[in-house]
């Protein structure tokens, strides 16, 4: 069954937003892994503005479910980071300094190069790498041989089209993308705007998913239908 990891950086940008410790991030961490998700995911970024570097390190200390630390590694502090906690996985995203939130996936083709040596430097750290692409199937293919284990789907078309009432037409380019992951041997997990509307639909159509990461609209419904409920609510959608 495809695994829930659970995005925490809404609630850490909750709590930078008055100061002190309200939500206590790392108690919200646990809980989170207590209500029944399968792993934790963090995205910090250079400016610390929602997930701080010294978050991680003390989540890595008490979580029992799988960490996935999220970022981009042209940042030296965070390839450092990761190195020196360990996460079960680093998910490698092409984010540019400042950026609001992740809108692309990498150029495999263009940046190869670049990919299979810092790739190389996970996995020799034996951290499980996945990288972050869009629904290309010549991006998947020239993602097999970077040497990542596995890519993660940028959902944000699907979520669109799902929206507007397309989901077929929505669905098709991943389905593509998803099968010649599963065709090169490529782990496959998909995140971003995945929320409990169009989630069953994905993760039905695309069953052999490994992993999808939510945060944002998880975190949102958790105010209206409470934290637990709704991590059991994602949970559902990917039980067929």
């Amino acid at each position: 069954m495809t695994k829930l990891s659970v995005n925490i950086n809404k609630l850490a940008t909750l709590r930078n937003s008055r100061g002190g410790n309200n939500p206590n991030l790392i108690q919200s961490a646990m809980d989170i892994e207590q209500f029944g998700a399968d792993g934790i995911t963090v995205h910090p970024r250079p400016d610390e503005r929602h997930i701080r570097y010294a978050d991680v390190y003390e989540l890595k200390k008490v979580l029992k479910t799988e960490f996935n630390i999220e970022g981009n590694p042209t940042e030296q502090k965070f390839v450092d980071l990761v190195l020196a906690t360990k996460p079960a996985q680093v998910t490698l995203v092409p984010d540019a300094l400042g950026q609001l939130t992740s809108n692309h996936g990498w150029n495999t083709i263009e940046h190869q190069s670049y990919l299979q040596s810092i790739i190389g430097v996970f996995k020799s750290a034996g951290i499980r790498v996945s990288i972050f692409v869009d629904p290309v199937v010549e991006m998947v293919e020239a993602a097999a041989t970077t040497g990542t284990d596995r890519i993660e789907l940028y959902t944000e078309s699907f979520a669109v089209g799902f929206a507007a009432g397309n989901k077929e037409a929505a669905i098709a380019p991943f389905v593509a993308a998803a099968e010649t992951a599963r065709r090169l041997g490529l782990g496959l997990n998909a995140g971003h705007d995945l929320d409990r509307f169009n989630l069953g639909y994905f993760s039905k159509e695309i069953p052999w998913l490994d992993e999808v990461s939510i945060g944002h609209a998880l975190i949102c419904d958790a105010i209206y239908l409470g934290l637990e409920n709704t991590v059991q609510i994602y949970k559902r959608q990917l039980t067929h």
